[in-house]
């Protein structure tokens, strides 16, 4: 399956706890003054990737404890990046997502062709929200604005809402 990127990090250490792999996906909506990665907003920037490339090149870093998925904003993609989050789950990775959208808007917005809920059925944890310039802090840990939450998605999805994280 192929997947538009901006690229890729091999041993991230500011994408989420721990060594991650980070995949930034290529074109974004949402277009949040002050982005950390307006390169990226350009839905035919980037280059083409392949998935199962993706995935060969994070298996083969032993460092890692997870993925990250960011942008861009990925659920643009979330079809095709399900076998990557799939495929890093089923060799003990955690998976990192972010997205401008909130939990609330996946979950209500999540139908067979965008497949929000396919791709958060293998996301541990989602920092939801848009970048919100007027509200951005330094000193917060994985985040670039006070409005972002992180989500602990299983259990999101088992209770029903939104239930944040313990590392928030």
């Amino acid at each position: 399956m192929k997947l538009r990127i901006a690229g890729t990090v091999n041993d991230s250490i500011v994408d989420g706890p721990g060594i991650r792999f980070t995949v930034f996906t290529q074109g974004c909506p949402h277009h949040c003054e002050g982005c950390h990665n307006p390169q990226t907003h350009d839905f035919n920037g980037g280059s083409e990737a392949d998935t199962d490339e993706i995935i060969s090149k994070f298996l083969s870093n032993p460092l890692l404890d997870g993925i990250t998925l960011s942008g861009g904003e990925p659920m643009c993609q979330a079809k095709a990046l399900v076998p990557i989050a799939k495929a890093a789950k089923e060799h003990g990775l955690n998976v990192i997502t972010y997205t401008g959208y909130t939990y609330e808007q996946l979950i209500e917005g999540a139908n067979d062709t965008n497949g929000w809920r396919e791709l958060l059925e293998y996301v541990d944890f989602l920092i939801d929200g848009r970048f919100e310039l007027s509200q951005r802090s330094l000193e917060l840990h994985f985040k670039g604005s006070k409005n972002q939450r992180v989500i602990d998605v299983k259990s999101s999805l088992e209770e029903g809402h939104a239930v944040l994280a313990d590392w928030n």
